[in-house]
């Protein structure tokens, strides 16, 4: 591993793309040297230490792979996050992918570059929240023989800008629980006589409020007691730090595919 490792970003220009490209300026391990953003961005050929309110690094948001990077960042939209996998598979470039909505055919793009570099996917980023994964696997595991049976809502809430629901975050905790306890049916909210509720799903809801930047409550309904598993995030910075730690985790790393819980060690 270089001394100083060569960072990409894309959706650079982003909200999670400035605080990635201002926390890794900070981190003497690494140096944005590519910062990606859409062809129509109004932002493109600004600097992106600028646009981070880190002052000028000399590195102009572009819209193209204009030079080779150590290891590539992505927190943009499903479209921007294939191309960049097909260039990163092709360069044998590891990436790191934080980006969510992907269709099961986008998501499999991005797999498909595992074969010739080192990618993560990962719907979420942030330490506490893939902690909170393992603590909810760990709990459906103990809970999947009860006679009674458990019911599973998840509550997920995000700020009004985001485009896709539920979360990604909500969505991977969801599957996470599937495996254990076998639910084969997944609704997003209730509406009308929707009569007794079958152990057999997962409820998800979803909240758009303000400027929350994630908060997620996984609820196991047991007769007569609860047990929540609750996770909230203060500032972006906690994805944003979660990203670059996968980045200086995936640069050691031959090609495959990896999760956030081999970069903590779970």
């Amino acid at each position: 591993m270089a001394d100083v490792l060569k960072l990409g970003v894309n959706g650079a220009g982003g909200r999670m793309g400035r605080r990635i490209v201002a926390l890794a300026h900070a981190d003497d391990a690494f140096e944005v040297t590519l910062a990606i953003d859409s062809a129509s961005s109004p932002l493109i050929g600004q600097d992106a230490g600028e646009l981070a309110g880190v002052g000028n690094i000399g590195v102009p948001l572009t819209s193209e792979m204009v030079e080779r990077v150590d290891v590539m960042i992505d927190y943009s939209v499903p479209d921007a996050c294939i191309s960049i996998a097909n260039v990163c598979g092709e360069r044998r470039i590891p990436l790191v992918v934080a980006t969510t909505g992907l269709t099961p055919e986008q998501k499999q793009t991005v797999l498909s570059a595992g074969q010739t570099a080192a990618v993560i996917i990962a719907p979420n980023t942030s330490t506490a929240v893939n902690l909170a994964m393992k603590l909810v696997g760990d709990a459906a595991h103990a809970l999947k023989d009860l006679s009674d049976g458990v019911d599973v809502e998840i509550i997920e809430r995000h700020h009004r800008f985001k485009e896709d629901a539920p979360s990604g975050t909500a969505l991977r905790f969801g599957e996470i629980v599937a495996d254990q306890l076998g639910q084969t049916e997944h609704v997003h909210g209730r509406e009308g006589l929707v009569g007794q509720r079958p152990q057999s799903e997962i409820g998800y809801h979803a909240l758009r409020t303000g400027d929350n930047v994630g908060e997620h409550t996984i609820v196991f309904g047991l007769m007569g007691e609860t047990l929540e598993v609750h996770v909230r995030g203060h500032t972006r910075d906690s994805y944003a730090f979660g990203a670059i730690n996968a980045a200086r985790y995936l640069v050691t790393q031959g090609p495959g595919i990896y999760t956030m819980n081999d970069v903590l060690g779970f």
